[in-house]
């Protein structure tokens, strides 16, 4: 079985666009913009021989503020500039209850299913607490980019960290690599 690191996307892969303290999702590949070190923290955890799978809520597109072709156009320009394994989408709000929005874990469910991954060999990195909580919901352990939002985190994770390379770095030392 296969080992993973799951990746939230907006705060973690790329800037969450945040205002009044709260994180929102760049709608346009014009507003992306990939966090400092995040090809280098790839780069290790793919060399320690981790995929990496980015799962994203993507509800905007549900809301009808943002394209699914738009959406799929940001996720294009990441696979051609990172190395990512798969990407996993959640284009559902709140109401819709479906199994894929986190906290729940149906994303992380089927890409273990896809690329046979053991969940609970493997890791999650989010900055909300739908991440951790989805990232526990499946198994992993969890691991916080603190961004500062002005959201509580109900869910506690296994470690804070201020960004990804710092969560690779903890993912390495907890894999001894």
């Amino acid at each position: 079985m296969n080992r993973a690191v799951f990746l939230d996307r907006d705060g973690v892969i790329t800037r969450a666009l945040v205002r009044d303290g709260k994180p929102y999702a760049p709608l346009s590949r014009s507003d992306v913009a990939i966090v400092p070190g995040v090809p280098d923290a790839l780069d290790r955890l793919r060399r320690a021989g981790l995929l990496l799978i980015l799962v994203t809520n993507q509800p905007d597109v549900a809301r009808g503020r943002a394209s699914r072709a738009e959406v799929e156009a940001i996720h294009a320009g990441l696979r051609a500039t990172l190395p990512l394994d798969d990407i996993h989408v959640c284009y559902h709000d709140d109401a819709d209850e479906c199994a894929c929005r986190k906290p729940a874990p149906g994303m992380l469910y089927a890409a273990a299913v896809v690329h046979q991954i053991a969940l609970s060999r493997s890791y999650l990195v989010g900055d909300r607490w739908r991440d951790i909580a989805a990232g526990r919901r499946a198994g992993c352990t969890t691991i916080l980019v603190d961004g500062g939002h002005d959201e509580p985190v109900d869910v506690e994770p296994d470690a804070r960290v201020p960004d990804l390379s710092r969560a690779a770095a903890w993912i390495l030392a907890n894999e001894g690599a």
